[in-house]
């Protein structure tokens, strides 16, 4: 798995992305490369990150997908904001804090999916970056859904908008 640079993923136009700051889990982030590389959504991971993202790191979660996944690092968010700005992109945060159901937002082609950190999401400030901000709704208390199974429910949202309806 080698990641591919942040310009060209821009250039090459206004696909989906999944976004993961600074991502916690090992485990999370190689079954979200491996439905990114499914699905051919490239994965971007703003760093730091909290653990090795080296190949044998993620390759347990990952398995034989990680060499088909699209990986795009960023040195930190800020990096990320200037480059999916400079490409005209919107940020969609998935998060608790909205009230938005993420089955009724309209998605657009270019859009970036934005999860936060396991153990405590994304920061005021990237909150109020963000374009847009919704939520799946959950019953019985629960706190949050695991990271790969929102950014599962996610991708599966956004394609059927984009891609499954054509």
């Amino acid at each position: 798995m080698k990641p591919d640079s942040t310009d060209k993923l821009f250039q090459e136009g206004p696909g989906i992305s999944l976004a993961l700051y600074q991502p916690d889990i090992a485990g999370n982030t190689g079954t979200i490369m491996r439905l990114g590389a499914c699905l051919g959504l490239p994965v971007e991971i703003i760093e730091p990150a909290g653990f090795d993202l080296s190949d044998r790191a993620l390759k347990r979660a990952g398995m034989d997908y990680l060499a088909m996944s699209r990986l795009v690092r960023h040195v930190d968010f800020a990096a990320f904001d200037a480059a999916r700005r400079a490409a005209g992109r919107r940020i969609v945060l998935f998060t608790t804090r909205s009230s938005e159901i993420y089955t009724d937002f309209t998605y657009e082609p270019g859009d970036v999916l934005m999860f936060g950190r396991e153990s405590a999401g994304v920061t005021d400030a990237i909150h109020a970056t963000a374009d847009a901000s919704v939520t799946i709704p959950m019953e019985g208390g629960g706190r949050s859904i695991n990271l790969a199974v929102a950014a599962g429910m996610a991708a599966g949202e956004v394609l059927r908008q984009l891609r499954w309806q054509q």
